[in-house]
């Protein structure tokens, strides 16, 4: 039997890092995922994303207007303090990584569920993301 993937107990602790640009590259990351992605404030993704960000899902355009374009059509919400399912945060070199526990069907056990990791990772240059990478697959 596989062990279910859990959220971290304090993902806030994740943002700690003795490296200050690690720390700050983190904290981009974080805030920019709760902000644009998780209520989808689109508006304020210029704090967050250069005007050329690279976009690597094959669903959505690179450049940050394409991304505005893109996820302004979801629904607002507000903004939560942390970031939904989150295992971990890895930061090295430019690059960071969010993991997150996903929950889906059993296409083997109908009407049960099974836990999986899946993964962004982030590319970030003079305090914004430049560039994405993620599971994603074409619709």
């Amino acid at each position: 039997a596989q062990i279910p993937v859990e959220p971290h107990a304090n993902p806030l602790t994740l943002l700690e890092s003795p490296d200050p640009t690690l720390a700050a590259n983190k904290k981009l990351v974080f805030d920019f995922w709760r902000t644009v992605l998780q209520a989808h404030l689109v508006e304020r993704a210029a704090e967050f994303l250069a005007e050329d960000y690279v976009q690597h899902n094959p669903n959505v355009a690179t450049g940050r207007a394409a991304f505005v374009e893109f996820f302004g059509q979801f629904p607002r919400e507000p903004v939560k303090p942390l970031i939904d399912d989150l295992v971990t945060i890895v930061a090295e070199r430019d690059l960071v990584m969010l993991a997150f526990r996903r929950e889906l069907p059993d296409p083997e056990n109908e009407g049960q569920t099974y836990t999986t990791t899946w993964f962004d990772l982030f590319r970030v240059t003079d305090g914004k993301i430049v560039e994405h990478w993620d599971y994603g697959t074409k619709d």
